[in-house]
């Protein structure tokens, strides 16, 4: 546990600064007060961390969910009527746990999954490039291609090569530089640097440039530029922050549907970032996929009673964390307990990070979900593994997270289809060459109606005046539609002077006359 601790400590420090400047960033662009953001982030780590069962996931506000949560905090008449909707999730999302429906998180694609990765990793890299530079007119936590501001991500990036500010860019320097050297040549030094963590550096050397630039006019950071934390004024301005739902409006139809519909995407979106976390993790440990919807169900009615946006398992949290070297749940969990402290103590001093060291942090992660060499690897395993992949990348960086995943999700499907049309597997055609006139046909142990098409295309190229020997001993399912198939070709067979010969476990028999009647009698389902 001790030796856990040595490198979950450090790991919770940088998850940390990654979802401070999210949960803020997600709550603005989501039409949310700002502290909403931040109590899902802690109710994310804290309470969603001790019931999971991911030892490296983290969970908190996603982006994903801000454009439902914009339009539906107008369409339900206010933030108090929302929450609601955000309590009644989590009680559907504890409902779909213990149905068990955790397991459709299983029968994602590996190629979508590895796309949804190089997806957000590129993503991540990108929409951090305006705040790298000092051009901060898009929240933090932004997926969408386009942006609230009007302008889409690559518009987003030439606007701030023309609106550079100089602070921002020369502090963003220097911790992308602290960063690579930390992670490059000091970590393999001693150890002291694997305890302390190179984001925390940047972020301690970023705050002291903030200070000591107040004064000059060419690299002082403006306030715009900098980490948004609300300071309370004291005790009861900080209970003032909390918000309570309106239960009055828990039997409209309106608050029902938006709850139904967070429960869905958030659980779509923890049953995605669970299976790509798992790739992810060093260990090769397999999270409790009906566990953690329940965990999830749990996190969202605590966030929604107290005023917090919904909450989802994140992957850029949570691959933060991973690549921090986070071993255990510990990290998580201790994350929430930093933003609540932090929130309570210091949030003046939050306040001083300027957006630019942050985006600095954000580039490492990104690079790593999105490295170069997953592009050979997975074009290498053939276009079959390539294109879902492909396709899920350019989806989710020119449109956002759900739908690049539902395209990638889409291309697999048709790639399984098509596959089920050609394999060999359920098909396997022999002796077509050969001149004694006999060919073999051999259905394989299951044939749904994904093999009409092939069938009968087979079936349609046997020569007149020919034996076709039917195999069909090893078959153990045999759909009703390629029964009717195989009867529809008996009358021809006939037209066509082709003699059946059909083998099962009872024998052969030569030319049946039904194989509806047949099959009615052979033992196959």
């Amino acid at each position: 546990m001790l030796k856990s601790l040595k490198k979950d400590i450090p790991a919770s420090i940088v998850v940390f600064f990654v979802a401070l400047p999210l949960c803020l960033g997600i709550a603005l662009a989501s039409g949310a007060p700002l502290f909403s953001g931040l109590i899902a982030g802690i109710i994310g780590g804290i309470v969603v961390g001790l019931l999971s069962g991911s030892q490296i996931g983290v969970s908190g506000p996603a982006a994903g969910l801000a454009a439902i949560v914009l339009t539906a905090i107008t369409a339900l008449g206010g933030w108090e009527n929302f929450l609601v909707a955000v309590v009644l999730g989590g009680i559907i999302q504890i409902i779909f746990g213990v149905l068990r429906l955790g397991i459709i998180g299983y029968y994602f694609p590996s190629s979508v999954i590895k796309g949804m990765l190089t997806g957000i990793g590129i993503i991540i890299i990108l929409k951090q490039i305006p705040h790298f530079f000092g051009y901060d007119i898009e929240p933090e936590g932004a997926d969408s291609f386009l942006e609230a501001s009007g302008e889409n991500t690559f518009s987003a990036i030439l606007s701030a090569i023309d609106n550079i500010t100089i602070g921002s860019t020369v502090i963003g320097v220097i911790s992308l530089l602290i960063l690579l050297l930390w992670s490059n040549i000091l970590i393999k030094r001693s150890k002291i640097f694997e305890i302390i963590q190179g984001p925390l550096v940047a972020v301690a050397v970023g705050i002291f440039f903030y200070l000591l630039t107040k004064a000059n006019e060419t690299l002082a950071i403006e306030a715009s530029h900098l980490v948004s934390v609300p300071v309370p004024d004291g005790l009861d301005s900080f209970i003032s922050q909390f918000s309570f739902p309106n239960f009055s409006v828990i039997t409209q139809a309106d608050v029902i549907i938006t709850g139904f519909t967070i429960a869905l995407v958030a659980s779509l979106e923890t049953l995605l970032c669970v299976e790509a976390t798992d790739k992810l993790d060093p260990h090769k440990r397999v999270t409790p996929t009906n566990r953690e919807l329940l965990a999830q169900g749990v996190g969202n009615v605590f966030s929604g009673l107290i005023g917090g946006l919904p909450i989802t398992q994140v992957i850029v949290r949570s691959s933060a964390n991973i690549q921090s070297g986070g071993q255990t749940k510990a990290s998580a969990i201790l994350h929430g307990f930093l933003l609540l402290i932090s929130v309570l103590t210091i949030p003046h001093i939050l306040n001083y990070i300027p957006l630019s060291v942050l985006a600095a942090i954000l580039f490492i992660v990104g690079y790593k979900l999105a490295k170069p060499s997953t592009f050979k690897v997975m074009y290498r395993g053939g276009w079959m593994q390539f294109v879902p992949f492909i396709v899920t990348v350019v989806g989710i960086v020119f449109l956002d997270l759900l739908k690049g995943i539902g395209l990638g999700l889409a291309i697999g499907i048709f790639i399984v289809l098509f596959r089920s049309y050609k394999n060999s597997h359920f098909l396997h055609k022999e002796g077509e060459d050969v001149d004694d006139g006999k060919i073999k046909m051999t259905l394989a142990e299951e044939v749904t109606f994904f093999n009409k098409g092939a069938i009968l295309k087979e079936l349609d190229r046997v020569p007149q005046n020919s034996i076709l020997e039917l195999d069909v001993r090893n078959t153990k399912f045999l759909d009703n539609d390629i029964i009717e198939i195989l009867e529809d070709f008996a009358y021809k067979a006939k037209e066509r002077n082709i003699t059946i010969k059909l083998f099962s476990q009872r024998g052969i028999v030569e030319n049946p006359d039904s194989f509806i009647a047949f099959f009615k009698t052979e033992k196959i389902k």
